[in-house]
C-alpha cells in the first residue's frame, strides 16, 4: 500500500485545521492573487509566513519536497526561459540568445511566485477535508441561480479525492516496475509508455468502481450538509490575511 502522500488530508488539530473552511478558501484566493503581485521583500515575508504555517500544522515536510520534485524541474525550464529571452543588460552572450540580468531576475521572481502559490494550494488540501471543501463551494454557489452548485461543489469534491489516489497510484507502479527493472531501459519513450498505461487502466477502474459504489447507495446531490459556522479566531485570521494581502501588494 502507498504511504500517505502531501496532497492528502492530514488530520490535526491547529489553527489551520480549525478555520472555517470558507475563510481558508478566502484567505488563499486573497494570497495566491497578492503574491503574484509581490516583489522580493514581500515574497521573503510571505515564505516565513507559509513555512510558520507548515510548522504549525506538522505537515511532513520531507514528504512536500519529495511530492515536488518534478514541479521544481517545470520551475528550472521556466527560470532558464526567463534568462535567455530577457535580452537587456547582458550577462552572457549565447549562439543564438543572451542571458540578460533582467532576465534573471524575472526568472526567479516568476518561480519565487509559482513555487509559494503551489505550497498555499498543498497548505490548503492537507488541512482541509474534502467534504468540507464541497460544502464551501456549494455555500459560495448558493446565490448565482443558473450555476448548478451542488453538482459543481461534488465534482470538485471527487477531483480532490482523486488526485491523491492518482498519485498513490503512479508511485506503486513505478515502484513495481522498478522490482522488474523497467528502469535499465534507456530507451524513456518506451518507460513512459510502461507508466501511463497501467497508470490509466488502474485510475478508470477506480473511476468506475466509485461511480458503481455511488449508484448502489442511491448517491444524490439533494443531501443535507453540516451546519457552516464561523467564530472570532476566523474572523481575526481573515483580517490579519486582508492585511498581509495589502503588504504584499503595496511593497
Amino acid at each position: 500500500m502507498a504511504e500517505l502522500t502531501a496532497f492528502h488530508f492530514h488530520p490535526g488539530a491547529s489553527l489551520l485545521h480549525t478555520l472555517d473552511v470558507r475563510f481558508k478558501i478566502l484567505s488563499f484566493v486573497l494570497i495566491s492573487i497578492s503574491s503574484l503581485k509581490a516583489y522580493p521583500l514581500s515574497l521573503s515575508i510571505l515564505t516565513l509566513v507559509i513555512f510558520y504555517a507548515i510548522l504549525i500544522s506538522y505537515l511532513p515536510f520531507k514528504s512536500i519536497l519529495k511530492e515536488l520534485r518534478y514541479f521544481f524541474v517545470l520551475l528550472v525550464f521556466i527560470f532558464i526561459a526567463r534568462a535567455i529571452f530577457t535580452p537587456e543588460s547582458p550577462v552572457a552572450d549565447l549562439k543564438q540568445s543572451v542571458v540578460a540580468w533582467q532576465g534573471i531576475y524575472s526568472g526567479a521572481l516568476v518561480c519565487w511566485r509559482l513555487l509559494l502559490v503551489v505550497l498555499l494550494g498543498l497548505i490548503f488540501v492537507s488541512t482541509t477535508k474534502p467534504s468540507d471543501i464541497r460544502i464551501a463551494v456549494e455555500w459560495f454557489l448558493t446565490p448565482f441561480p443558473f450555476i448548478p452548485g451542488k453538482r459543481v461543489a461534488t465534482m470538485m469534491s471527487l477531483i480532490m479525492r482523486f488526485v491523491p489516489l492518482i498519485l498513490d497510484q503512479a508511485r506503486e507502479t513505478v515502484d513495481a516496475q522498478r522490482s522488474r527493472g523497467v528502469e535499465n531501459r534507456k530507451n524513456p519513450v518506451y518507460r513512459l509508455i510502461k507508466l501511463i498505461i497501467p497508470l490509466m487502466i488502474r485510475t478508470f477502474e477506480k473511476a468506475d468502481k466509485l461511480a458503481v459504489a455511488m449508484e448502489a447507495r442511491c448517491y444524490s446531490e439533494k443531501r443535507t450538509n453540516k451546519a457552516l459556522s464561523s467564530n472570532r479566531s476566523d474572523w481575526i485570521t481573515l483580517f490579519g490575511i486582508i492585511c498581509l494581502s495589502i503588504l504584499l501588494v503595496n511593497n
